[in-house]
């Protein structure tokens, strides 16, 4: 959230701000709360100076005639107090409302644009493989050799849940110790947060917990939400605390499931494991000085460009434009990596798809967190907070799959991974190697 004071003074680069995001958003309504606010607390505290003058009143040695004046007095003042402070409640409440609505301010270099197709590209990384066949998409190499079943998710769970198998789940969890042992290697303090958080720290992060357009799954009478990212749980964490300024930054990373609801999003590009309901990540989170900020959110992509070098696949790194970020989001880069089931009449070879993203955003979330350290001039500032993926898993895993595969129709497994996973070849399974499912197994 942005600050009060700094929206009343620079209205018209916030709004500027709102416009060039594609967002909804009324900063005039909240210089015009603003505005009320101030004049309430004024008169708020000249009927409080009033209120003690009358109490120092009734100290003294008063007839009753000029006692029960006092007193009379006194009540109407006490009643214009508490109508004051129940206006002040109500204006503060509205003013909050309306200003969780403004985004962040965008960096200054942050290209202006509505679409992800406006980003600018800033690095490539790698070249995309050339095949001496036709490549599968991760879809079809996946049922093909027993590694995830879609139907079956749609079966137990809905639409855009799956199960992974076999040698799918040692390469999830050979790719989550990769990403823990890099982030080791930086310091991080790693943690495995909770799945759950309340719905107040979800609207600190900038996750709307409820309503149509909210992207995560609300539980029901309990005033919390499955969580979208660990982002959440990993900033919620200093909520409403003052931080040592000494040990700051704090770097932490965190791994969780991840649930999102994913509502209206569909598309040939959204199929199989790029966008689905739930999935396993490795976030990264920090706590820094703000002047810090900039260069930690650089460190941040450079870890991202080296797990994903360290994987081999060919990757190109994006300045997100003002629409596509998010409202929390001061600046943020997002990773792709080569894709070469993402294919469509303009890309008949593959492109790039979204795998990881890392964001500064200052101070928007620390304000809504009330989360501060104190300064050496002996005032408590608002810490600057950034997050970043580290790994998310099925999408990682659809990049390997698909940019590792053989003309045999097996993978090959990038060689970071094989001390995890304790292979470096998925070939086809026979009915020696695997069970033969059949749609009429459970029939008796």
């Amino acid at each position: 959230m942005l600050d009060y004071k700094f929206i009343k003074e620079n209205l018209a680069a916030v709004k500027e701000n709102i416009k060039n995001r594609n967002m909804n958003a009324d900063a005039d309504k909240v210089v015009e709360l603003y505005d009320k606010r101030t004049a309430t607390v004024t008169e708020l505290q000249g009927y409080q100076q009033k209120r003690n003058e009358n109490a120092a009143l009734m100290k003294q040695k008063l007839d009753n005639e000029q006692r029960q004046k006092y007193i009379e007095e006194g009540k109407q003042i006490k009643e214009k107090v508490a109508e004051a402070e129940k206006r002040l409640a109500e204006i503060e409440v509205q003013m909050e409302e309306a200003a969780r609505q403004i985004p962040n301010m965008a960096h200054p270099d942050v290209p202006i644009g509505k679409l992800d197709t406006e980003n600018l590209e800033v690095k490539k990384v790698g070249t995309p493989r050339k095949f001496d066949f036709k490549p599968k998409d991760h879809v079809a190499l996946g049922e093909a050799l027993d590694l995830i079943d879609f139907d079956r998710g749609t079966k137990v769970s809905g639409p855009k849940f799956y199960y992974l198998k076999n040698e799918a789940v040692f390469l999830e969890q050979a790719l989550i110790m990769y990403a823990l042992n890099i982030l080791r290697k930086h310091n991080f303090t790693t943690f495995i947060t909770p799945d759950v958080a309340r719905e107040e720290i979800l609207k600190g992060i900038g996750f709307n917990p409820r309503g149509n357009e909210s992207n995560v799954y609300a539980i029901e009478d309990e005033g919390t939400c499955l969580v979208a990212t660990a982002e959440i749980t990993l900033g919620g964490f200093h909520s409403g605390e003052i931080l040592d300024k000494s040990k700051l930054p704090l770097f932490y990373c965190g791994l969780s499931h991840c649930f999102r609801r994913e509502a209206g999003a569909a598309g040939h590009f959204s199929k199989g494991l790029y966008r689905v309901h739930q999935f396993d990540k490795v976030e990264m989170f920090v706590y820094s000085l703000p002047e810090q900020s900039d260069e930690i959110h650089e460190k941040l992509r450079l870890i991202e460009e080296e797990i994903f070098t360290g994987l081999g696949l060919p990757f190109r790194v994006v300045d997100t434009c003002t629409g596509d970020l998010g409202a929390p989001a001061y600046r943020k880069w997002d990773l792709e990596a080569w894709m070469p089931g993402r294919t469509d009449e303009e890309h008949p070879e593959g492109d790039y798809g979204e795998v990881t993203s890392t964001s500064n955003c200052t101070d928007y979330q620390a304000r809504r967190l009330n989360v501060k350290y104190h300064d050496d001039d002996g005032k408590n500032k608002y810490v600057h907070m950034l997050n970043g993926t580290a790994i998310a898993v099925g999408r990682a895993m659809l990049a390997i799959i698909e940019n590792y595969q053989n003309a045999d129709g097996s993978i090959t497994v990038p060689p970071v991974l094989v001390p995890y996973c304790g292979f470096d070849k998925i070939g086809p399974k026979t009915e020696d190697s695997s069970p033969v499912y059949s749609s009429n197994r459970a029939k008796k």
